[in-house]
């Protein structure tokens, strides 16, 4: 029978409880055991696709096509397995699902209620991941309790312990420690309130994981024990790690977590086989040199809008044991101009995805630097058609070239709205969405990196370069690298006389992980430390 380990949050939000949930799932796996993840989000939009990053932070795509919370990106990165549409839903989604069965009668009339419909929805999605061979399903549930809109999933999770039996599901619950300088004291209390109301709904919590600036005391942790009513030995510290996330579930390991899991649930298994692990956070700690990295980005203040942008370029760095310094511009910046010094100091430029007309002549800007001065580049989604606009312009001469979503009426549209894209209404998950296969050009820089002639990468995109303006770009040199298998769709474009510069359409970021760096994040990392490591040419 699949066990079920529910990770809720209590005091505040941004506890990294998807980081816990996906180093438990490493640990779990390191065990032997076949695990499943899934992110609850008790918000109301549909799926995070049409949200803001401010909002939200970036949008984490699947390779079935789903638009998810970005915790899913943890998932992946630390589990080492895919995730899919069943790893994510919102409230908005499951309101939705059952208001769409109720118009179709599939309720035989019956008047729809919170229990036992939306619950019975949410647990019938829980149950989902139970497929044969799942040994645990661990589960994080968004928000914090207290919050008016997770009370449902609460209520959920508690009836699947009921329904399935204790011994078949444990509630582990993150709470924050807060120390109080002027005190110079830490104080339990809100951790306290925060598991009453929890056993409030029904819930106690088997486990607690304390995040805290400052390690915890025996007698803190004997009084969270007799106050929370957990054991002391399954009060556990989780405290800000020194040098990189991939720490925590050595941190978790070390505190006994697995095998208070293992206990839990009965299962035998042998130690967590943790070498490998532990060899990537040995590279991290120990890097044989720094490289700098600029990412020139329309959201340069926000960490959360690039985020496994930036760990796959620090999984880059990891494969040549070189810690990355990522240096954020503001694509605005280079367009003013207060931040060209900036950029011709970084060995490697990235351009990342994203939407809109904002800092997009800083980023064509940076691009045209990069290539003209031979800094190594890499272009992804946006990147890659600001990159054939700059080429366009510079290298054809076609001053006017541009993209019909940045500029409608421009004379020469070099970038395009994809056909299937010119008759849709809809903003929610109507994008050229998820894995699609690209053969790769024989010869190609492109084809040294991955080795193989088709690769599949995920997409999340409506324009495309137009078609009309291939043979111009390739006659001045521009190799189209990777096209669609039907040859129709441009998904990788290079410079064959360049250091390093190379662009794609795709987001390779999205399949990148710390045991396993993508391919093409390896390279551009690779030429920046060769750039870095080039002798200065006297004056």
């Amino acid at each position: 029978m699949t066990k079920y380990i529910f990770i809720t949050g209590g005091v505040v939000s941004s506890l990294g409880k998807g980081i816990t949930a996906a180093s438990i799932g490493r640990l779990l796996i390191d065990r032997g055991l076949n695990v499943r993840m899934l992110k609850m989000d008790p918000y109301l939009n549909v799926d995070p696709g049409t949200m803001s990053p401010y909002e939200h932070g970036e949008v984490y795509v699947t390779d079935d096509g789903a638009e998810t919370d970005l915790d899913l990106g943890h998932y992946e990165r630390f589990t080492g397995q895919p995730t899919s549409k069943k790893s994510n839903f919102t409230a908005g989604r499951i309101y939705w699902d059952v208001l769409r069965k109720e118009r179709k009668g599939e309720y035989l009339g019956n008047t729809l209620q919170m229990i036992p419909h939306i619950t019975d929805e949410i647990k019938s999605r829980v149950r989902s991941l139970a497929e044969p061979g799942v040994d645990i399903v661990v589960a994080e549930i968004g928000g914090t309790v207290g919050d008016i809109e997770g009370l449902t999933f609460l209520e959920a999770i508690r009836q699947i312990g009921l329904e399935d039996g204790r011994e078949n599901v444990m509630y582990i619950h993150m709470t924050y420690v807060p120390f109080i300088k002027a005190a110079g004291e830490v104080k339990t209390k809100p951790s306290q309130q925060s598991v009453a109301k929890l056993r409030e709904i029904g819930i106690a919590p088997d486990a607690l994981i304390c995040r805290s600036e400052v390690s915890l005391a025996e007698d803190v942790r004997k009084k969270l024990s007799l106050f929370c009513n957990v054991p002391l030995h399954a009060v556990l510290e989780e405290q800000d790690v020194k040098h990189t996330i991939y720490e925590v579930p050595l941190v978790l390991s070390e505190q006994g977590l697995d095998e208070i899991i293992m206990v839990h649930f009965r299962m035998a298994r042998p130690p967590a086989k943790m070498a490998p692990w532990r060899k990537l956070v040995d590279a991290v700690v120990h890097p044989e040199g720094v490289v700098k990295i600029g990412v020139v980005g329309k959201y340069s203040e926000l960490q959360d809008a690039y985020k496994s942008l930036y760990e796959a370029i620090h999984h880059g760095g990891i494969a040549h044991r070189h810690q990355v310094e990522i240096v954020r511009i503001a694509a605005e910046d280079i367009e003013s101009g207060s931040a060209l010094e900036t950029i011709r100091s970084v060995h490697g430029i990235l351009v990342p995805g994203g939407f809109g007309k904002r800092g997009t002549e800083g980023k064509i800007k940076a691009i045209q630097i990069a290539r003209e001065e031979g800094i190594p580049f890499f272009g992804i989604c946006l990147g890659l058609q600001c990159a054939v606009i700059e080429f366009a312009r510079n290298v054809l001469g076609l001053a006017s070239a541009n993209s019909t979503e940045i500029e409608p009426g421009t004379p020469n549209p070099v970038v395009c709205l994809m056909e299937e894209q010119e008759t849709v209404v809809d903003l929610g998950a109507t994008m050229r969405l998820g894995a699609w296969p690209c053969r790769i050009k024989r010869g190609s820089v492109a084809y040294r990196t991955y080795g193989v002639e088709e690769v599949s990468e995920r997409h999340r995109h409506r324009y495309e370069v137009n078609n009309s303006y291939r043979a111009q770009l390739e006659e001045k040199g521009l190799v189209l690298s990777g096209l669609s298998p039907d040859g129709h769709l441009v998904e990788m474009v290079e410079l064959p006389d360049h250091p390093w510069f190379l662009a794609v359409q795709f987001h390779p970021e999205l399949k990148s992980q710390p045991l396993q760096p993508h391919p093409l994040f390896k390279a551009f990392v690779g030429a920046a430390v060769a750039l870095k490591s080039k002798p200065a040419i006297c004056q």
